[in-house]
């Protein structure tokens, strides 16, 4: 198993570390119970089940015609994004303070207890401006973030040249034959793994070569509360993630049109009409072609931005590929 690293070391690829006590008092201490109040939290669905967390979202409305920020990722469906709530907004300039962009969306998660998690993943960065941080402040008890590096085609062929192997057969004179296991395994590497505790308070800055190199998560922690940390036991365990980006592309729902880096039209001037991938073919293709993008990305450490996601995609629904 992984030892907790210091956070003062080189987290991820190196792009990626944690600061504490973002918040001032006066809104730390009562921010987790603001945002249980204040939050419109749904529960989310994914290739047909329930994520094991609640979910909300919530972003910058434009006011020259109400476009809105979209972050896409493989659901089936997404929270609808509202405005920034006061206790978010305040949070929301706390870390624009501590980063040197802006952020604009925000993905909110209420871990209920340490049976909610969220499995090893990459986040979805085409619609995520380059040269940005994703960053996640922790509310509530605290959790362990797991990084674990890719595999990338020298592990992978490590990996498969591990597996068990050399079964030869012998025949006795009865005319019986016998077959003997002669398996080698030889283990494999371990995959570098850190294990990041995110306290009360915190903000995980994680870079985007982090993103591309390393898989991040939230594992189950179901041990009984007394037995976890006083730092554990806040909030009787459980804790509110609040995951911020700086997103470059729009939805206009005026019109139905989405534009930005992620879709096919880069401006507004340029921007198209969102694909019904539930109507059509030409939808449906589109659709299936970025769910296997994401796939990509979750998985190759030298993800190719440009050629997965560089053409643009005006497809937003993912329900029937999930």
């Amino acid at each position: 198993m992984a030892q907790l690293v210091d956070p003062q070391e080189a987290l991820g690829a190196g792009d990626s570390r944690v600061v504490y006590g973002l918040l001032p008092t006066e809104l730390a201490e009562d921010a987790y119970d603001k945002l249980v109040k204040e939050v419109d939290w749904i529960r989310m669905m994914h290739r047909g089940g329930e994520v094991p967390r609640l979910v909300a979202q919530q972003g910058e409305i434009l006011d020259e015609d109400g476009s809105y920020p979209i972050y896409r990722h493989p659901a089936d469906e997404c929270p609808p994004l509202l405005p920034f709530t006061p206790t978010v907004q305040s949070i929301r300039e706390h870390v624009q303070k501590v980063l040197n962009h802006p952020v604009n969306h925000v993905l909110i998660q209420h871990y209920r207890t340490g049976a909610d998690y969220i499995s090893d993943h990459s986040d979805k960065t085409i619609d995520v401006m380059p040269n940005s941080s994703i960053v996640n402040v922790s509310l509530g008890a605290q959790r362990v973030m797991t990084l674990r590096l890719k595999k990338d085609k020298t592990l992978k062929e490590q990996e498969r040249q591990s597996t068990p192997s050399s079964i030869s057969m012998t025949v006795d004179t009865s005319g019986d034959s016998t077959s003997t296991a002669t398996n080698s395994y030889v283990q494999p590497p371990p995959r570098p793994t850190q294990r990041i505790p995110l306290p009360d308070n915190s903000l995980f800055i994680m870079g985007l070569q982090t993103n591309k190199k390393w898989l991040h998560g939230i594992s189950t922690d179901k041990r009984p509360l007394p037995l976890k940390s006083p730092a554990e036991q806040v909030h009787n365990g459980a804790r509110i993630s609040l995951t911020f980006r700086w997103i470059g592309t729009f939805i206009n729902p005026a019109n139905n049109t989405i534009w930005g880096i992620g879709g096919r039209g880069k401006t507004r001037e340029d921007a198209r009409k969102i694909v019904d991938n539930m109507m059509t073919e030409e939808g449906m293709k589109e659709a299936e072609k970025l769910v296997w993008a994401f796939g990509e990305e979750n998985q190759d450490p030298e993800f190719d931005w440009t050629k997965w996601y560089g053409e643009g995609f005006d497809v937003v629904n993912f329900k029937s590929v999930n």
